[in-house]
C-alpha cells in the first residue's frame, strides 16, 4: 500500500473518530487485522505455496538437468578442445552456445510463469481473507475493521487470531 493510501485511509478512521461522540464511540465495536500474519498462518496459503511448489517443480528439475548438460559440454570443451579438430571445436562451441540460449529463455519463461502463478494464488488468498474478516465481522457485530496501515493496535482489538481461527475451520484441502 503506497503513502498515499495510507494517508487516506488514516485521515477517513481520525474524520470516523472527530465525529462521533463519546457514547457513540463507547459503542462502536473496532477490530484490528494484521494481514501479514494472515498470510505467513493461514492454512490456505500453506495450501497454495505447495501447489505452486509441485506444480513448478518439473520445470525446475529440467532447468536443473540443462544447467548441468552445459556445465559438463564446457568442462568437455576445456579439457578435450585443445586435441579437437577445428570444426568438431566450432561446433561444440555452437552447440554450448545454443543450449545458454535455450536456458536463458526457459528460466526467463519459468520466471514469468511463476510470477503469474504467484501472484493469482495471492489474489484469491486475499480475497478469501476478506471474506472470512467481513463474515467474522458480521457474525461478531463489528462497526469497523482496520486492516493494513495500522501503527499500533492493543490485543483488546486485534481479532487476527479470530480470523486465522475462521480460515482454519474454513480450510477444505485441495480447493
Amino acid at each position: 500500500m503506497n503513502m498515499k493510501n495510507l494517508m487516506k485511509q488514516s485521515l477517513a478512521v481520525a474524520a470516523i473518530m472527530a465525529l462521533c461522540t463519546g457514547s457513540v464511540l463507547a459503542e462502536m465495536r473496532v477490530g484490528v487485522v494484521n494481514t501479514v500474519k494472515l498470510m505467513e498462518e493461514a492454512p490456505q496459503a500453506r495450501d497454495a505455496q505447495g501447489k505452486i511448489e509441485s506444480e513448478f517443480a518439473p520445470r525446475e528439475k529440467e532447468l536443473v538437468a540443462l544447467q548441468r548438460n552445459i556445465r559438463d559440454q564446457e568442462e568437455r570443451l576445456n579439457r578435450d578442445g585443445a586435441v579437437m579438430s577445428e570444426a568438431e571445436r566450432t561446433k561444440l562451441e555452437r552447440d554450448v552456445l545454443g543450449l545458454r540460449r535455450d536456458l536463458n529463455r526457459a528460466q526467463d519463461e519459468f520466471r514469468d510463469d511463476l510470477n503469474i502463478r504467484r501472484n493469482e494464488a495471492l489474489s484469491k488468498l486475499q480475497k478469501v481473507m476478506y471474506d472470512a474478516t467481513l463474515a467474522l465481522a458480521k457474525e461478531q457485530n463489528y462497526d469497523l475493521i482496520l486492516g493494513q496501515g495500522v501503527v499500533y493496535a492493543s490485543d483488546k482489538v486485534d481479532i487476527t487470531a479470530l480470523v486465522l481461527k475462521k480460515l482454519n475451520d474454513d480450510f477444505r484441502p485441495g480447493n
